[in-house]
């Protein structure tokens, strides 16, 4: 499955020596404006794409992926039940009061694997932001994140990625008449509520880069 980077984010980012500080840092250097996500936004639609049970991709074994059509040419995807061994608390490991959390970041899709991305419910999309479902938003926005982070319940309606997946047009059309996918109805309760059997594997760790 040839996977092709279709996100509306800049991000020339990778991960380095310390995954925590580096997923960090890139959150401290990503700024996005609004109009960044005004060119040719598509009415949004999404569905749920859910891998068959023989798919041998690794990284997409097992997985159920929210698939948006508003982000790019091809649709582009999010993988819902993959949790790294990544707590939220190491994106901002100076804010103590985050420590606390154990919740733990998702692996998205390994296309920009080191971008964050990460999916909140919301009535209507805010400034930084782009309606990725009914009552869902998607963004990639540090401040953003850091107001959602600083409520009661931070991870209420929260969930947090690295990396996405993406198709180049008509591939993941291709792939669905295949038989590699099923289909159902996007459902918000299934991505902040849904638990997951499915980890992603500490030997998908990235290699130490220099």
């Amino acid at each position: 499955m040839t996977l092709k980077p279709m996100s509306p984010v800049r991000s020339g980012f990778c991960l380095q020596r310390d995954v925590a500080g580096a997923l960090c840092a890139f959150l401290l250097l990503l700024g996005v404006s609004s109009s960044t996500y005004a060119v040719d936004v598509k009415p949004p639609t999404a569905i749920f794409i859910i891998a068959r049970g023989d798919l041998t991709d690794s990284d997409f074994t097992d997985s159920v992926v929210l698939v948006m059509n508003n982000l790019g040419p091809g649709p582009v995807g999010i993988i819902l039940n993959r949790p790294t061994q990544f707590a939220v608390s190491d994106l901002f490991p100076d804010l103590k009061r985050l420590a606390r959390l154990h919740d733990k970041v998702y692996f998205g899709g390994p296309v920009e694997f080191g971008a964050v991305w990460f999916l909140f419910r919301a009535a209507a999309p805010p400034e930084h932001a782009i309606q990725a479902s009914d009552g869902v938003c998607l963004s990639a926005n540090r401040e953003l994140l850091l107001q959602l982070l600083g409520r009661d319940k931070p991870m209420d309606g929260l969930r947090i990625f690295i990396g996405h997946a993406g198709w180049a047009p008509g591939q993941l059309e291709a792939e669905i008449h295949r038989g590699d996918w099923m289909l159902e109805r996007a459902d918000s309760d299934a991505i902040f509520n849904g638990k997951s059997d499915h980890p992603w594997p500490a030997s998908h760790v990235p290699s130490l880069r220099t």
